[in-house]
């Protein structure tokens, strides 16, 4: 058997892991499911291994012993608004929930975080006034919205 990966995520499910994997792969281009191990759970697979956007993946759907928790996150980052909302409204489909700074909870249980590209590169400016000002514009989203992120970087500072 050929591995793909040397080092790969894997993230316990208690069950429906088979499926979560495969809603994943559709969701980020440039992603497949590799391989389906059923060991002896032809109804949900035990392991399913999985690759999004070049990122190896795994689910283990081996029973409720441990629990997602946001500790561990999927980050993407996205190209521009339309990627951002696509995912966003895909992701909280279904029983998803919206969370705070583009965060976002599927309704696996698995926390993502969907980040547009341009939101780093505001936040690494050399301008301390607007990585205060984009911080604390993202601070109050929940979905990002760029151009929300974009008009607070360039908002001159009132005078004190």
């Amino acid at each position: 058997m050929e591995h793909a990966a040397k080092v790969r995520t894997c993230l316990w499910f208690e069950k429906g892991g088979h499926e979560a994997a495969q809603e994943y792969v559709k969701l980020v281009p440039d992603s497949r499911i590799e391989a389906v191990r059923e060991n002896g759970q032809p109804d949900d697979p035990m392991v399913v291994e999985f690759t999004l956007a070049g990122a190896p993946m795994m689910i283990l759907t081996a029973g409720p012993h441990h629990k997602l928790t946001p500790a561990a996150s999927i980050s993407v980052l996205t190209e521009d608004q339309e990627e951002t909302d696509r995912l966003w409204s895909a992701l909280t489909g279904n029983g998803g929930e919206s969370g705070h700074c583009g965060w976002v909870v599927d309704r696996f249980g698995v926390s993502w975080q969907v980040v547009p590209k341009r939101m780093p590169d505001l936040l690494a400016s050399d301008d301390p006034s607007v990585v205060s000002r984009v911080s604390e514009a993202m601070m109050q989203m929940g979905r990002i919205d760029i151009a929300a992120l974009e008009a607070a970087a360039a908002k001159e500072p009132a005078d004190g």
